[in-house]
């Protein structure tokens, strides 16, 4: 079977726009949550909003683009609604890095998957408050622009990709279902690249009121903002909203090598498993059947394992279930085994989550640390080896990160370096 490294990556979120940003913040432990101001519109005290995101600087900051390929990723998003603009900037810097815009790559065989759905709330609902009474004023660009598949178009026709297209949706487990679905591409020979975009979802305060009303979201109590999103800890009260971007380029090993090019990791396993349940309640069986299934494909066992990306939502059910499915794994050992959660530091980025925080565990393999998981003061499982308050060294060879959605879609990816 073919093998699938990673040659490129992308990342726009609150704590970091570019890798570079990105990697910086996770070693200090810079939290992207800030207080909400009701200038924003949004029912929520508490969360990790692009509210300094500009693509012009965002683009910027990538380095020796060439000017081509800049000036239209600025055409392209100069009226696009914000996940567009953000996954553009992303994909052109993972493009970049992977060294791909002068390559001799056959078009038809670069494949992308955007993985995300229902991305562009905000915008139509502020459309929909804007012309409410007009409606024949509605630009027209709004019949192109409510589509998720927008992004598949405005990516494919800026970097030029005449391969496989298409939308991938799981809910939180959106990003690694993307992942899971460009690997597959390379593994079955329908490409030798794949783009995978993780989406941002920006909410509107429909959405957001929704999931008040599920008790889903934190900072119910907790007012000041740095200390609302608190994965694994006795005193959590929900997920934090975050908004972000992420992409990767997976690439067929082979011709990485051909190329010259050296990968960040290999992606060698994946689990996808359902609880068959289309509520929002977790599942302890179903997380830990993804893990086994992922660890299984790469051929490893949980001794293998030295650190795990969490979902780690802060979720009241859904923290206690993933470290009721990590020690049904992983028994006694889990204490020999690293675990944190990005989602401290950049919230619940939703469709983008699993996308962002294959980054994050790969920059931490990459650098030799694991980032800190913040307001962790009365761990939920004492047995557990969760990162402290601060970035810890940690050699890092073989990692799990793991994503989980609404209506029991579980997924868990295995990364290896090297």
């Amino acid at each position: 079977m073919r093998q699938v490294v990673v040659t490129g990556l992308g990342v726009v979120t609150a704590i970091g726009q570019g890798i570079d940003e990105f990697g910086a913040a996770l070693k200090a432990g810079r939290s992207g949550i800030k207080s909400v101001s009701t200038a924003m519109g949004l029912p929520l005290n508490s969360a990790a909003l692009l509210t300094d995101f500009d693509v012009d600087t965002s683009l910027s900051k990538i380095g020796d683009m060439p000017d081509a390929l800049y000036q239209r990723a600025r055409a392209f998003t100069r009226r696009a609604p914000l996940p567009v603009q953000s996954s553009v900037v992303t994909a052109v810097e993972a493009w970049h890095q992977a060294q791909l815009t002068d390559a001799a790559v056959e078009a038809s065989r670069i494949s992308l998957v955007v993985a995300g759905q229902n991305l562009n709330q905000r915008y139509g609902y502020d459309l929909q408050q804007k012309y409410h009474d007009t409606l024949e004023y509605l630009p027209p660009r709004y019949g192109v622009h409510f589509l998720d598949t927008d992004q598949v178009g405005v990516v494919s026709e800026l970097l030029g990709i005449r391969g496989e297209g298409l939308t991938v949706g799981g809910a939180s487990a959106s990003g690694n279902v993307g992942l899971i679905q460009g690997s597959r591409l390379i593994q079955w020979g329908v490409a030798d690249v794949c783009v995978v975009i993780g989406a941002m979802m920006d909410l509107s305060p429909l959405e957001v009121q929704a999931f008040q009303s599920l008790g889903a979201l934190g900072g119910k109590t907790i007012r000041e903002a740095e200390k609302a999103c608190r994965p694994f800890d006795q005193a959590r009260e929900g997920f934090i909203y975050g908004q972000g971007s992420g992409c990767l380029i997976l690439e067929n090993e082979t011709l990485a090598k051909q190329r010259g090019i050296r990968p960040w990791a290999k992606l060698v396993g994946s689990g996808l498993a359902l609880d068959g349940n289309r509520l929002t309640d977790p599942n302890a069986t179903g997380e830990a059947r993804a893990m086994k299934q992922a660890l299984h494909a790469a051929e490893m066992s949980v001794a293998d394992v030295e650190y795990i990306n969490t979902h780690g939502t802060a979720s009241l059910l859904g923290d206690e279930a993933e470290i009721a499915a990590i020690r049904e794994l992983f028994g006694d050992t889990v204490s020999q085994v690293w675990l944190n959660s990005t989602k401290s530091l950049t919230g619940h980025c939703l469709s983008a989550a699993g996308v962002v925080e294959a980054i994050a565990t790969l920059i931490q393999m990459k650098e030799g640390f694991v980032h800190p998981n913040l307001n962790l003061d009365q761990p939920l499982d004492k047995r557990c080896r969760f990162a402290g308050r601060e970035s810890q060294p940690a050699a890092i060879t073989i990692a799990l990160s793991n994503s989980f959605g609404f209506g029991g879609i579980n997924s868990s990816i295995v990364l290896r370096n090297g």
